[in-house]
């Protein structure tokens, strides 16, 4: 709806109102003669909802005619819309606008807060659709590739195992290496197997296991959302009636909520036979009496402990990356950072969440 537009002066400022198109400013230009613009030194647009060229030449006009007086005119209040307007259409050589006073701490620590609890609550609704169409996807696999959980499960699963096994076994063996030569000290070389199966079926398996896979899959999905969101394909999917979650999202959900459980199974197993290389070679223990020990110092509560580990981080993994993927901006550049901040932050939910699983699963 259309409103009319005025103008008005108190003291040093001039107040312009309404819409600044061209059936409006026919009428304020008549105005402008019988106005003493001779103490204005600010011009508000506060009350200007909309304008077209002829309202950026209006307010030329009132530029010109002020600067007769006062050189040192200031345009204030003024929206991003109506200032982007007077910079396309203005024809002043110089435009001047009063710079933005900056926030105090408490103005940038309340945005700030708004806008992390703006994100979080778009990151539980997008959470909340992907676990919902991930329970529906189980048997109604509508809108999803043909092959897309096996493709999925080969990129997230099998080509991470090498690079996986490999640290683990690293792993295993610095942390036997680093107990055993406090062990020996005390002559209790058989704790080792304790030490190594707990820590590893507990808290090391399934922590480095998302690590690596957040660095490795989750960029890889972060990636590959964002540059279907820069070049429009996710709004192509839209257009043809196809859900992307359903279509790009949840093959990669049930892929990781399979692997990540298997990936963890093998971190722990060559975690512990790094432990069993340093055991048999350092502390002269037998392969028997550590296994031994290995199978005595777990109960089944440690494996169900570090299932559920395994499977939240996986969740967290998708959750997040499809976040920074969907809410990416700019061009290869977006992409870039998207994946990067989907990397951080998904090894900081990680470590997080490790330690909220360690406060509520206390070994007895």
């Amino acid at each position: 709806m259309r409103e009319n537009a005025n103008f008005s002066v108190d003291g040093t400022v001039l107040f312009v109102e309404g819409d600044l198109i061209i059936v409006n400013v026919t009428e304020l230009m008549k105005k402008t003669k019988n106005v003493d613009f001779s103490q204005v030194a600010k011009i508000d647009l506060a009350g200007v909802s909309s304008t077209d060229s002829s309202g950026i030449a209006f307010l030329d006009e009132l530029y010109n005619k002020i600067s007769l007086f006062n050189k040192d005119v200031l345009f204030i209040n003024h929206s991003t819309k109506i200032k982007k307007a007077m910079q396309t259409f203005s024809s002043l050589r110089i435009q001047v606008f009063e710079s933005v006073r900056p926030q105090s701490f408490f103005e940038s620590f309340g945005e700030n807060v708004y806008s992390a609890l703006v994100r979080f609550f778009y990151g539980l609704v997008l959470s909340s659709d992907i676990f919902y169409w991930a329970i529906v996807g189980i048997t109604n696999r509508k809108h999803q590739r043909k092959g897309s959980l096996s493709l999925q499960s080969l990129l997230i699963g099998a080509e991470a195992l090498p690079i996986l096994l490999l640290l683990s076994l690293i792993i295993g063996l610095i942390i036997a290496l680093q107990s055993a030569a406090q062990l020996k000290r005390f002559g209790a070389n058989i704790f080792i197997a304790d030490l190594i199966a707990i820590s590893m079926v507990r808290e090391m398996g399934p922590m480095m296991t998302a690590i690596i896979i957040a660095g490795r899959s989750g960029s890889a999905i972060a990636a590959e959302i964002a540059t279907m969101k820069i070049t429009e394909e996710i709004d192509a999917l839209k257009v043809m009636a196809i859900n992307p979650l359903r279509y790009v999202v949840v093959p990669k959900f049930h892929a990781i909520t399979i692997c990540m459980p298997l990936l963890v199974a093998f971190s722990i197993f060559v975690g512990i036979f790094g432990g069993l290389v340093v055991a048999t070679g350092y502390l002269d223990l037998s392969p028997v009496s550590y296994a031994s020990g290995v199978i005595n110092s777990l109960e089944a509560s440690d494996f169900i402990v570090s299932f559920i580990k395994s499977v939240v981080f996986a969740w967290l993994i998708v959750f997040i990356a499809a976040y920074y993927g969907f809410n990416v901006t700019g061009g290869a550049e977006g992409v870039g950072k998207a994946t990067t901040e989907s990397v951080v932050a998904s090894i900081f939910a990680v470590i997080v969440m490790d330690a909220v699983f360690s406060f509520l699963f206390l070994p007895k």
